[in-house]
């Protein structure tokens, strides 16, 4: 038998199927030609480029001058190839750099903010002192001791050295205290971070425990100094005393 022979396409249905061809084809280009260009402009073009670094500081322990020379960003770096968490981690290994964050501000800028570390207290080291934030961070090193910060010491008889958990108890007593005793504190000696006592400029002793029922603790205090004694426990909160 013969077999039947498919009819052929008529004119205005080739031209059809041919415009659709080319239509396939153009856009094919197109797209290929929209992805060489982003490509060239990431990557190739002078104007997506490093031109500034813009430089936000919280704190005075840093200077912009640190933070640029820490972040080491050529300039004339295409944006794109910019590795923020890695320059983030350049700049925070600045001692006095807490945190930095990094981001890039289109078409040239590179922003970086820094919060800067906090000087909480003053160690006692061989040779001098050094200045030290809530995390038991080292900022700065003197020789002798500045003035406004409270002294950091371990209890007598226990460790030597005060853990970063214990600065960190300790930092937050200060901050827990009542503000007028907070600016007379002249020591703070911990033990470990639930044995916190602080001694003020005028020898009086606070023994104030662990970081627990600081509001009830402060107003407890607030209460019994008005006894003007030597000491205050508001170590236990609900069992308050003094002596001397």
């Amino acid at each position: 038998m013969r077999q039947a022979q498919r009819p052929k396409p008529a004119a205005g249905e080739a031209a059809g199927q041919s415009r659709t061809a080319w239509k396939a084809v153009f856009f094919g280009l197109a797209g290929i030609a929209i992805v060489a260009g982003a490509a060239w402009a990431l990557l190739g073009s002078r104007f997506l480029v490093v031109r500034s670094v813009q430089v936000t500081i919280s704190g005075r322990l840093v200077s912009r001058g640190q933070v640029v020379a820490a972040a080491r960003i050529p300039h004339g770096l295409p944006l794109i190839r910019v590795n923020t968490p890695v320059i983030a981690r350049r700049v925070e290994q600045i001692p006095q750099v807490q945190s930095a964050e990094v981001s890039k501000n289109w078409p040239s800028t590179i922003v970086i903010k820094v919060q800067s570390r906090t000087p909480v207290f003053v160690r006692a080291v061989p040779g001098g002192y050094d200045v030290i934030d809530r995390f038991g961070v080292t900022v700065r090193q003197l020789a002798q001791r500045p003035a406004g910060l409270p002294l950091l010491s371990p209890a007598p008889g226990g460790a030597a050295a005060v853990s970063p958990a214990t600065v960190n108890a300790a930092a937050a007593v200060l901050r827990e205290l009542p503000r007028g005793v907070a600016r007379q504190v002249g020591e703070v000696t911990a033990a470990d971070a639930s044995d916190v006592s602080v001694r003020l400029t005028n020898g009086v002793v606070i023994v104030w425990g662990d970081t627990r029922g600081a509001a009830r603790k402060a107003q407890e205090l607030t209460l019994l100094m008005r006894r003007h004694a030597r000491l205050y426990d508001v170590s236990a909160p609900g069992t308050a005393a003094t002596r001397g």
